[in-house]
């Protein structure tokens, strides 16, 4: 069976969106209900952090104390997460190919999720995690862009 150019494009934008959504949906989960971050225990205090590089200097600071998988989990997850955010926008809608486009997105969503957790007193709000998820989305939208040039070249 053979398909045309147009129904290979559709199957291929709906299998974006559904691995989009699944995505949001982890992330979701990740960021508000995973036990193995703590994220089930409500706090009866906000928590925050409202100076950049303070948590992340001091988890390099202390990373023999914490573990070098804790560090990874905090500052490499914040990046990792928002990779495919930074992956699927431009990837799904056209108009947001742009780098900016992918940062200031990034950032929205991270200030929104950070909110939210401080608001629901689950995790707390940290200008750091706002700094590496904007970073994540950066990196994802580069990805993107090598991915797509990697598609686009000729096969030899």
């Amino acid at each position: 069976m053979s398909y045309s150019k147009e129904d290979v494009e559709r199957r291929r934008s709906l299998a974006g969106i559904v691995l989009f959504v699944t995505y949001l949906v982890a992330l979701m989960y990740v960021m508000f209900f995973a036990e193995m971050l703590g994220r089930t225990e409500i706090d009866r205090d906000y928590r925050y952090n409202l100076h950049l590089f303070r948590e992340i200097g001091r988890f390099i600071r202390h990373w023999e104390v914490l573990g070098l998988r804790a560090v990874f989990w905090n500052l490499g997850g914040n990046v990792l997460c928002f990779m495919p955010f930074g992956f699927f926008l431009p990837w799904l809608f056209r108009s947001m190919d742009r780098f900016y486009l992918a940062v200031l997105l990034s950032l929205y969503l991270s200030l929104l999720i950070e909110l939210t957790q401080l608001f629901l007193r689950v995790g707390s709000f940290d200008v750091d995690d706002l700094l590496l998820n904007t970073l994540g989305g950066f990196l994802g939208f580069l990805c993107y862009r090598l991915w797509r040039r990697l598609r686009r070249r000729p096969a030899s």
